[in-house]
């Protein structure tokens, strides 16, 4: 940044907002004072309280509104009560001109002296003016010889854009952009075909607090960079130069018929190959990993497609701002107790210049992240690698899922890793009431409510499907965005794949958005009928125990998998009820009718009721209209992965090989629930991250897998201390617990029998039901009511006229470390035998071929911490 003429008045607030082109208001000011715009074209307004403004151009005087238009009322509802004041048709008339400049609004005394002044927060007017810019191509185009360079900059002074040789060397180049006044872009078109080359621009502007700056920034519609996103690429993603071999032609798994047929992985990048052997060492960490066919890895994901997983999400993958693109750092960990804090040390030590992050720091949305790529100095290195990616996960069978993150840009404001800040501020980012950046989402908040920034979250994701064959998305803490652009968001995908492309996120409600205060938002129970997934939390807590951010104490509260109110830890001893044991069962009866609202059954109390009538925290436990509105998960990345989780919270005596048990049964809480099943990487092999809470930057160490099989990650060391910390001493003692750590061969029996879970679930459709009403006729629970015993829950799905499939399935789920008899009645005289999965000479846990079935009675036993399933062949049923 260069300042190119430094403000007077070095305040920055915006206390104000422009409604639209021809009303402003200003929360609570009174309506009847005197109120004037104040301008200065070269930021020279100098506003003292108690004197008269200095240095203004132009100013026009503000009278009280009549009215606000019930569509701009409803915008800016959120803004509360205040004075709102009609522009003059002399201000309208050059108010373009006027965004460009230094603008303030303030309230004079009779003398004409200040009583207050602020800064007008300005998306409302630049949505009216440049609503046309919705449809002008942006960034950097090569057609016909010639290159194209558009960026949407409406309040800056003057662009330019600077043409580069490569990352390093100077601009060869620069040359100033017109504008286009109608819509606020500017645009250049130069004579040749500068593919292969490199560019950023120059953009004149007006900062609020800091006065007109240039800025050099790179283009927010990059599709590619050089090193450390210095400068942006020149490309054109149709070129066969950015295309690995075989591109055009390599197939392609099919979309699947719903939303409830996915089976969903989720896995980063680096953690995949960076500690697997069997990698090319320049592969290792990298795009590339994947195509190496015979790697351990790859076996690992092929075995998974092949017993049920389609899709295997990544991490982000998009440009990441922490990640160093060279000269990144590989720590020396030491050899050290289960327990000492000499790993994480070793590891936090470097944090910032190591080569980890889970990435969910956006630099750019539209380019692959270099660190990945085998060479991030060359911008068509990370296009063309990561193409490769996903043609070998498709050969693989597998399906390409990618996280993406448009509720927060990693900075804001005149930081040099702010991009769309630097290029119209104050417009991409959501503000608060004095004109702040929000923070609520960890980071710098986007707005995008706002015209411009929904776009380029739709253009974005269109860009991934088409260029990329993206074939699903999940978008990190989609509460934040409003419902109406996320259905646009999904339109745009699928006509951009020619296919539908299915689309989860994080629907959580909290923040500057919570409860719809600003707009109705993509969040949980405000989904309904669009046909996006929102991850549940009901039968996740209920299974786990606790909650998703639990300290001291808390980490011990147990749940319906680890001993809640039956198998009682020494810190949870006589602190849980049958009550509590109720609850909990019908929490994770609601998650596997797919978290449905309006699903009928019988609740712990007796009473008949929908789902919504059961109690989450205060909320609805049933929120969903469809299961394929609703991810069913127990681990993800964020957390303790749920082998740390059951670490903390079984009895510290219960064995390795009880434990994997446990593990097992929580994946198969997840693959019998109606709706959309999503596993962590790891979890079907005991991950542990050595009970670290939030792994987002916490190294390789920390996040390892073992494709080998040998260890889980378990008493690798403290987890860090930024995270940790405050919990070190309870962690100790669960770190040295050496019933906590698995053998290879608990390793490799959870493995085998998570990989029949999968087979179970694919085999038949009734684990995939694809509509509420088929959940309410075919799901059925048994053992409910306030006579049940909770430590077995039972679900029963009818088969009756749905073509290829069993008559019927009967799913028991024992989390007693004993085993439990239960009397069925409604399963008297059918014909049930194990299903064939279990039944099979090779299935992985003998413990299931135990449960036994009296047809005389309906009478089932089913041994301890064990999943079962009985089926009725319809050409074997006699009844």
């Amino acid at each position: 940044m260069r300042v190119l003429r430094p403000v007077v008045h070095a305040a920055s607030d915006a206390r104000a907002y422009w409604l639209d082109d021809t009303l402003v208001r200003w929360p609570g000011q009174p309506a009847d004072a005197r109120y004037r715009l104040v301008v200065s074209s070269n930021a020279a307004l100098r506003v003292e309280r108690g004197k008269p403004v200095e240095g203004a151009g132009q100013s026009f005087a503000l009278s009280a509104a009549n009215g606000v238009p019930d569509g701009v009322e409803r915008r800016f509802a959120f803004t509360g009560g205040g004075a709102t004041l009609l522009i003059p048709e002399t201000a309208r008339r050059s108010l373009r001109d006027l965004l460009r400049t230094q603008v303030m609004l303030v309230r004079e005394d009779a003398q004409g002296n200040v009583f207050d002044a602020t800064y007008l927060q300005t998306p409302g007017a630049l949505d009216v003016l440049y609503r046309a810019a919705e449809a002008m191509p942006l960034g950097a185009d090569v057609l016909d010889g010639e290159t194209a360079f558009a960026i949407w900059a409406p309040t800056a002074v003057a662009v330019a854009v600077c043409l580069y040789d490569d990352g390093h060397r100077k601009a060869r180049e620069q040359i100033p952009l017109d504008v286009q006044q109608g819509n606020g872009t500017w645009v250049g078109f130069l004579p040749n075909d500068l593919r292969g080359g490199y560019y950023a621009y120059l953009v004149d502007v007006f900062v609020p607090g800091t006065g007109i700056v240039r800025n050099r920034v790179t283009d927010p519609y990059s599709t590619s960079l050089t090193t450390d996103s210095a400068r942006s690429y020149i490309a054109d993603l149709d070129d066969p130069a950015l295309k690995p071999a075989g591109w055009d032609e390599a197939p392609r798994p099919p979309a699947l018929a719903s939303n409830t047929d996915m089976a969903i992985y989720e896995l980063h990048v680096r953690d995949f190959s960076i500690g697997d052997d069997t990698v090319p060492m320049a592969h290792r960490g990298k795009y590339l990993a994947f195509t190496d066919a015979d790697s351990n890895g790859m076996r690992h994901l092929r075995a998974l497609g092949e017993a049920g997983i389609t899709d295997i999400h990544l991490l982000p993958v998009f440009d990441i701002a922490t990640i160093p693109e060279s000269g990144c750092v590989t720590p020396v960990i030491p050899q050290a107790a289960p327990d000492s804090d000499d790993q994480q040390a070793a590891s936090m030590a470097v944090a910032a210049n190591d080569c980890f992050n889970w990435g969910y720091d956006p630099f750019h949305f539209n380019a692959p992240e270099g660190s990945y790529a085998s060479d991030a100095a060359d911008g068509a290195v990370r296009i063309r690698e990561f193409r490769a990616m996903v043609q070998a996960l498709h050969a693989a069978g597998l399906r390409v899922g990618m996280d993406v993150v448009y509720n927060h840009t990693t900075a804001s404001g005149q930081s040099p890793r702010s991009v769309l800040d630097r290029i119209v501020p104050g417009y991409y980012q959501r503000l608060d009431a004095n004109g702040k950046v929000e923070t609520s989402t960890c980071c710098d908040n986007t707005a995008t409510e706002h015209r411009m920034m929904a776009r380029l979250m739709r253009d974005s994701v269109a860009m991934w499907a088409r260029d990329y064959r993206i074939d699903s998305f999940r978008f990190d803490l989609m509460g934040h965005q409003p419902r109406a652009e996320m259905i646009e968001v999904q339109r745009a995908a699928n006509a951009a794949a020619g296919r539908h492309v299915p689309m989860v996120g994080e629907g959580w409600n909290f923040g500057e958005v919570a409860n719809g205060v600003r707009f109705p938002q993509a969040a949980q129970g405000m989904l309904n009928g669009s046909g996006i997934a929102t991850f549940s939390d009901r039968a996740r807590d209920a299974l786990r125990g606790g909650g998703c951010c639990d300290s001291g104490d808390a980490l011990f509260a147990q749940g319906l998998l680890n001993g809640l109110a039956h198998a009682p830890n020494a810190r949870a001893r006589g602190k849980a009820t049958r009550r509590d044991l109720l609850h909990a069962a019908d929490l994770a009866r609601a998650g596997l009718a797919g978290t449905l609202r309006d699903y009928r059954t019988t609740l712990a109390d007796g009473r008949v009721a929908p789902l919504s009538a059961l109690d989450y925290k205060g909320m609805e436990a049933g929120y969903a209209n469809q299961p394929g509105e609703v991810v069913n998960y127990v681990e993800n990345h964020d957390n303790p992965t749920l082998w740390d989780i059951h670490a903390l919270k079984l009895p510290q005596a219960t064995s390795a090989q009880e434990r994997t048990r446990v593990q097992l049964l929580g994946a198969a809480f997840v693959a019998f629930s109606q709706g959309v099943p999503y596993f962590h990487a790891g979890m079907d092999v005991l991950r542990s991250k050595s009970l670290d809470r939030n792994s987002f930057d916490s190294g390789d160490w920390f996040n390892r897998l073992d494709w080998t099989y040998a260890v889980n990650g378990f008493g690798a060391g403290l987890p860090p201390m930024q995270d940790n910390g405050k919990d070190w001493e309870l962690l100790r003692p669960v770190l040295r617990n050496p019933n906590a750590r698995p053998s290879p061969a608990d390793i490799a029996w959870m493995r085998d029998a998570f990989r029949d879970l999968l087979r179970i679930r694919a085999s038949t459709l009734l684990y995939r039901l694809r509509s509420a009403e088929d959940v309410q006729r075919r799901l059925a629970f048994r053992n409910v009511g306030p006579k049940q015993n909770p430590l077995v829950i039972v679900g029963h799905l009818d088969g009756d006229g749905l073509a290829g499939t069993y008559r019927d399935v009967l799913y028991l789920l024992n989390v007693s470390p004993d085993a439990q008899s239960l009397l069925l009645p409604e399963e008297v005289g059918k014909g049930y035998v194990l299903h064939p999965v279990q039944a099979a000479d090779g299935a992985a846990d003998p413990r299931a071929k135990q449960a036994r079935y009296a047809a005389k009675d309906g009478t089932f036993t089913v041994p301890g911490r064990t999943a079962v399933v009985f089926v009725v062949d319809t050409k074997k049923d006699t009844r």
